[in-house]
């Protein structure tokens, strides 16, 4: 296999493998990130603050949890999930999942209350309300989703370590540039770091890009 075609492989497995991680950890988080938003509860202060907190958890310190969680010995060993993409996905979906539900449920808060009442006053139950709230949310949430890809993308420490950067199986961009440093080749990881950056920028201009259209055809 020729470098090209390995560096190609690499960079497709880590956006497929973090774009996974985003959709899974926008499952769930979308939901509690509304729920969040739109509800008044004894606790929300509390849960706010927790996954506020979550944001800054070190990768390192979450993938040694996950690993331990994985491993033979651990809870999920049946399962066979360490150095698979799998493990990756799952580990780098709890690492944004805060981010999704942080910044959803800012967004939603910031939207005037009486887009909500107007719903309501129109015959609207709870459910088809909070839509209508959301909709209103959408470049909010299109700014967690990214921001969440950005992170998951970039992140070193949980692909490593539930990974074990295992050519052709879940090397991604990040463990391989922490490879390629390590062995001196420094042009190389130049390289792999510019196609990461490549696929960060790009993707954030294309999201902002489309915005812009949106807001215009409005």
């Amino acid at each position: 296999m020729s470098v090209e075609t390995e560096i190609f492989e690499i960079a497709v497995r880590a956006v497929v493998v973090s774009g996974s991680a985003t959709l899974l950890a926008s499952l769930w988080g979308l939901p509690v990130g509304i729920l969040l938003g739109l509800k008044n509860f004894r606790a929300r202060s509390v849960v706010r603050g927790f996954f506020n907190a979550m944001m800054g958890m070190p990768t390192v310190s979450l993938g040694l949890i996950l690993y331990m969680l994985f491993s033979r010995a651990g809870p999920f060993g049946f399962m066979h999930l360490l150095y698979t993409p799998w493990a990756i996905i799952i580990g780098q979906a709890v690492l944004i999942t805060p981010i999704v539900i942080s910044f959803v449920s800012n967004t939603v808060e910031t939207v005037d209350p009486e887009v909500r009442d107007l719903a309501r006053t129109l015959g609207a139950t709870e459910t088809q309300a909070a839509m209508v709230v959301l909709k209103e949310s959408v470049s909010g949430v299109f700014l967690a989703i990214i921001a969440s890809f950005n992170r998951a993308i970039s992140e070193l420490g949980v692909a490593l370590m539930l990974g074990g950067n295992i050519r052709g199986v879940t090397r991604v961009l990040t463990t391989s540039i922490a490879l390629e440093t390590t062995r001196g080749e420094l042009v190389l990881g130049m390289v792999l770091t510019a196609i990461l950056l490549t696929i960060v920028f790009t993707l954030n201009l294309v999201v902002n890009f489309a915005q812009k259209r949106r807001i215009a055809l409005r």
